[in-house]
């Protein structure tokens, strides 16, 4: 290495790796094209070696790029929570706090808490990270994160909140339709929602369920939200939580005596617990999403 490249120049790097090309890049980060391309130059000289390499679809990065993602990743998520932390004093409710929870959850139970929040806290600002992937708090990815598994980091502080129960579930009036399955065999007639890639925890649920696969789905997808708005629009019978289906009268739970708990749990990093923001967040999250199971 030919010398310390200036961490901005890694900013750069990220932007076009994720964007493909040096205007895309510039776009994202409100610069000029030739000012992006005048960074990679410069880490590519710090670095002595190439970054990206033309292609039909764009530029496309080099082994050393990838190898350096990652760690450009780490850099930008802790420059983000930098000034996440420098948005509020400790004793103050104000600032902002970043929130990760998977897109269910995100969609269909924080909105309403989220709001409680704002309007108790108004100079609180809050980012709302959906995904299913596990964000890494150690990392500041999130500063709180809601989770379906428990958290194994260290230095962590976690709640268990009451598994959300899930059951088969269809509208009325596809089983007015159809007919509603008074056993598991049952299912074989119905048009039945369910995931398109199988994982482990799949894997394990289906191993319940006797003669129950990818191939026994009329929908595939991996999407949970999309699952939960097919079943609300009548296309079969899926999985959804219960206490999201009991607020719609028009849905109908079917083989009640099949239950999956999915575990629920709220984590944050301890370093953040003397944070008046974070523990208000930390603690209404944990309250009201216990009253919500």
């Amino acid at each position: 290495m030919n010398a310390d490249p200036d961490w901005a120049l890694y900013r750069t790097l990220l932007a076009v790796i994720e964007d493909g090309s040096l205007s895309g890049a510039a776009r994202r980060l409100g610069m000029t094209q030739p000012t992006v391309a005048r960074h990679i130059d410069a880490l590519e000289a710090a670095l002595g070696g190439d970054l990206f390499v033309r292609s039909q679809r764009g530029l496309a990065p080099t082994d050393l790029a990838l190898a350096l993602r990652p760690h450009a990743e780490t850099m930008a998520s802790t420059a983000a929570a930098l000034l996440r932390t420098a948005s509020g004093t400790a004793g103050d409710v104000a600032g902002t706090v970043r929130i990760s929870a998977s897109d269910v959850v995100g969609v269909e139970h924080l909105p309403p808490i989220l709001a409680r929040l704002r309007a108790d806290h108004p100079r609180l600002a809050i980012e709302l990270a959906l995904t299913d992937r596990v964000d890494d708090l150690l990392r500041r990815e999130a500063d709180i994160a809601v989770r379906n598994i428990e958290p194994t980091q260290g230095a962590l502080i976690a709640r268990r909140l009451p598994a959300a129960d899930l059951g088969f579930h269809a509208r009325r009036d596809y089983l007015k339709r159809r007919g509603t399955p008074a056993t598991l065999a049952d299912l074989a007639g119905q048009d039945l929602i369910g995931f398109d890639t199988e994982t482990p925890a799949l894997r394990a649920m289906v191993a319940h369920l006797p003669g129950m696969g990818r191939s026994s789905f009329a929908l595939r997808t991996d999407s949970n939200l999309a699952q939960l708005a097919a079943i609300r629009a009548g296309f079969g019978i899926g999985l959804c939580q219960v206490a999201i289906a009991r607020r719609d009268s028009s849905l109908v739970r079917v083989l009640e005596e099949i239950t999956f708990p999915l575990p629920l749990w709220v984590a944050m990093h301890e370093d953040l617990k003397t944070s008046a923001r974070y523990r208000v967040v930390f603690d209404t999250l944990i309250e009201a999403l216990r009253s919500a199971a």
